[in-house]
């Protein structure tokens, strides 16, 4: 059994009020094991090689440091245990503090054990392979015999003989850090780091639409359509980091890529997008190959094929056109290793080369707009035109029947349309023992006793259904959609993780779109495009362009109203995470949702929050004016907000309920459920506040002192939507299907759970009008429509009283 990990010698040697240096904590295994050397220039200048183990780092001091020579034995003493958080250290330590001095990242990378490695350290020899920047290849560490009253552990580290070996050292001429590029003297005068970083962190993909036809002219590039894993590549300070589409870090899952992009980059920043994949024997990418590398590494190896460049040493390039990105990221790969490679395309000739693709069975193409830019959204400038039926389902259930009743007989499948999951058929090809065993360790944990399509299949004779929460995402090959919207001979394909299952919905096929028109503007607009202004100090660029037709709204507009609402609009926006709605073309165009920070912009904060499953995620807030505006600059129209301040994260403090009228219901149904519910709150003594949505319903809000926790926020919410429909049952409803509205208003509870928004006080609406969510009085409740309050009525009632005044000062606990 290994040893417990103790690192209270480490802790008691450091006064950390003092050094810059980690907390001793004991951290978690990762998938690898990290190594790292640093040189260290302390009382004496030495290396310090630190090896992962059972959550600290094994940790010894090189006088001479390492050298590929195996005639050089290094003398190795072996120093208390470091943290893991230690390989992010590169400073200096305070003089007169426990080694004092400068520290620099010499090398970084994995380590891998030849041996046991327990058993190994009480014998004394310790075998191990390096796969570093610098040190690659066999290594061996000999303990010593100890001298007679010396303490001191003292042991030899030797290269080992494996083709890697070297006459010389073959270390000495690495004098500057793998992380920052600087040199000792650099790091001691604290002089910022040399190797080049990226503008953003996160970014949200460019996806493509299914069309029927390839559009025509030849403003178009087409390319393979791949079939893997859909991945950025953050590239910085000598590593790589691989992130999903929907955020999830998977490097640890493809070390070999990202190795092998970090020794490529040589220091360079860049971010790429591009599709990991494994090929079959025919040069084909196969999903089902991807999966089995997941499952055994030790089979086909994948590769990363890169069709697009976001940024390069540090500057960003997602407004560049297309081809300009292209360009460059060609050139930039005409170096890459092997298992990095540019994806080629055509020009124009769409239809050719979806008939080429069909004909050596590949899944399709993907044809991109020549001259767009990159927008992060589904925004019709990227398509995508399949040589057969392929596509992503969620997971809603499984069957087993009397002759395979441990394993899964069958997945019944669905799609989300209108918030509701629609039962899509049921696949039961391609589940082999190997997939089965794989689904039913997927399954664990989310079983229930419900199902959760909203018109859920019959079970058949002699078979066992099993519900699931729809929390899994698989690829399925179909033939065709029958009439009854259900798949024919499905086979499945196997797990995506690296796809949301709300983003799950039914494909299909639409005409191409075709080339935007100019729009045509007033003689004021084309005059404000021509010269950029500036709001509260942030530079609007293109300021005249129509972010609304009728009445027409400019982005200069839009800037200009938040910049006066962000009195009014601050005290309820403001230090909280948000969620934003940008429309780059126009409220009437493609709009898309943005959660994860980008390039650094005034006054918008970057926030790290500890999501559900253990991993911090990158969120963003604003905290002033500036903020807001900066956001409009980049064709913000929306703000949603969560229910707590990021000085609180988990407790909230504004409870929203939005009464969703089902179509056809009266606007004085509609003030009348409002009445209802501010009457139950009265009941409870509890204050509320009422808003427009900028929509169809009103938005009653309740301040409480942020003291519990989102569950029981959650759930009181949530008991209140149901007193009402069990109070009014003809009136409303609680349930958040669509079929349950039928001549009701739903009484939306959900955006008061963690993680939930909803749209702030003083936010415009992407809706025509541009209306506004606008807190109103009560009194008012009969004069002021949902949709009633526009942009220019907003800033007029700001000239008046407010209506919330006193939100915050009410006492109110949840109870």
């Amino acid at each position: 059994m290994p040893q417990a990990a103790d690192l209270s010698a480490y802790n008691r040697k450091r006064n950390f009020d003092r050094t810059a240096e980690p907390a001793g904590v004991v951290g978690q295994k990762g998938d690898r094991l990290r190594f790292l050397v640093q040189h260290h220039r302390a009382r004496r200048d030495h290396y310090d090689l630190r090896l992962e183990w059972n959550g600290v780092l094994l940790s010894w001091a090189v006088p001479k440091g390492p050298s590929y020579n195996p005639r050089d034995k290094r003398l190795a003493v072996r120093v208390e245990d470091h943290p893991l958080e230690y390989r992010n250290f590169e400073g200096t330590i305070p003089k007169g503090e426990y080694g004092g001095g400068t520290v620099m990242l010499w090398d970084e990378g994995f380590w891998k054990p030849l041996g046991d490695v327990e058993e190994d350290l009480r014998k004394g020899e310790l075998k191990f392979e390096l796969d570093g920047k610098r040190l690659r290849g066999a290594w061996v560490l000999v303990r010593l015999k100890a001298k007679p009253g010396k303490d001191a552990d003292d042991w030899l580290l030797i290269k080992e003989k494996d083709g890697r070996e070297r006459t010389d050292d073959g270390v000495a001429a690495f004098d500057t850090s793998v992380r920052t590029g600087r040199t000792m003297a650099e790091i001691a005068e604290g002089a910022d780091g040399k190797l080049a970083r990226n503008p953003f962190s996160q970014a949200d993909v460019q996806l493509a639409r299914l069309v029927d036809s390839a559009p025509k002219g030849d403003g178009w590039v087409y390319e393979v359509k791949y079939d893997g894993y859909r991945m950025l590549a953050f590239v910085e300070e000598g590593s790589a980091r691989l992130v999903t589409r929907n955020g999830n870090d998977y490097t640890d899952r493809f070390p070999t890529i990202a190795a092998s992009l970090a020794g490529w980059a040589d220091g360079r920043a860049m971010v790429l997008d591009g599709e990991l994949v494994v090929a079959d024997e025919d040069g084909r990418t196969d999903f089902q190959a991807l999966q089995g590398y997941l499952r055994n590494p030790e089979g086909p190896q994948p590769a990363y094929l890169v069709f697009d460049l976001l940024a390069l040493n540090g500057e960003d390039l997602r407004d560049r056109p297309l081809s300009e990105r292209k360009e460059v990221l060609e050139a930039l790969m005409a170096d890459a290793p092997a298992d990095v490679r540019y994806s080629r395309h055509v020009a124009g000739r769409g239809e050719d080369s979806l008939h080429a693709a069909c004909g050596l069975h590949l899944e399709g193409i993907v044809g991109k707009r020549a001259d767009a830019p990159y927008r992060g959204a589904r925004n019709g400038d990227w398509i995508k035109l399949k040589c057969g039926n392929v596509q992503e389902f969620v997971i809603g259930g499984y069957t087993q029947s009397s002759k395979r009743v441990r394993g899964v007989s069958s997945l019944l499948l669905g799609h989300y349309e209108h918030g509701e999951l629609e039962y899509a058929g049921r696949a039961g090809s391609g589940l082999g023992a190997a997939e089965s065993r794989e689904l039913l360790a997927a399954f664990a944990g989310l079983e229930r006793t419900d199902p959760p399509f909203a018109q859920a299949p019959k079970p058949r004779a002699g078979e066992r259904v099993v519900w699931l929460e729809p929390k899994l995402v698989a690829e399925v090959k179909f033939a065709e959609w029958t009439q009854d919207g259900l798949l024919r001979h499905p086979s499945y394909q196997g797990l995506r993780t690296d796809k949301d299952p709300l983003d799950v919905h039914r494909e299909t096929a639409e005409a191409p779109a075709a080339p935007p028109q100019p729009r045509k503007r007033s003689e004021r607009t084309m005059e404000a495009t021509d010269k950029d202004v500036r709001v509260d100090g942030v530079r609007i660029t293109n300021p005249g362009k129509l972010l609304f037709e009728s009445p027409a709204v400019t982005k200069e507009d839009v800037a200009r109203y938040y910049a006066r609402a962000a009195e009014r609009m601050l005290p309820y926006a403001g230090g909280r995470i948000l969620s934003i709605v940008r429309c780059p073309r126009g409220a009437a165009s493609a709009c898309f949702f943005k959660k994860h920070p980008g390039a650094d912009t005034a006054g918008v904060v970057a926030a790290t929050v500890p999501a559900s499953d253990g991993e911090d995620e990158e969120y963003f807030y604003v905290d002033s004016a500036v903020g807001l505006v900066s956001e409009a600059q980049m064709d913000t129209i929306e703000f949603h907000v969560w229910g707590s301040r990021v000085d609180e994260l988990e407790h909230p403090d504004m409870m929203v309920f939005d009464l969703d009228p089902d179509k056809g219901l009266e606007l004085w149904q509609v003030r009348r459920g409002v009445r209802d519910l501010k009457g139950l709150l009265d009941d409870l003594g509890l204050s509320s506040f009422l808003k427009t949505s900028g929509g169809k319903g009103y938005h009653v809000v309740v301040p409480f002192e942020p003291a519990a926790s989102w569950d029981a926020f959650h759930d009181f919410a949530r008991r209140i939507a149901r007193t009402m429909a069990e109070k009014w049952p003809d009136r409303y409803t609680s349930n958040v299907r669509l079929a349950k509205r039928n001549g009701k208003i739903f009484i939306d509870w959900m955006r008061n759970g963690r993680g939930a928004t909803s749209v702030a006080p003083y936010s415009l609406r992407a809706r025509p009008g541009a209306p506004v969510s606008m807190p109103i009085a009560w009194d008012e409740l009969d004069e002021i429509a949902p949709d009633g309050v526009t942009m220019e009525v907003a800033l007029a009632r700001m000239e008046g009283g407010d209506p919330w005044k006193g939100f915050f000062e009410v006492d109110q606990a949840l109870k």
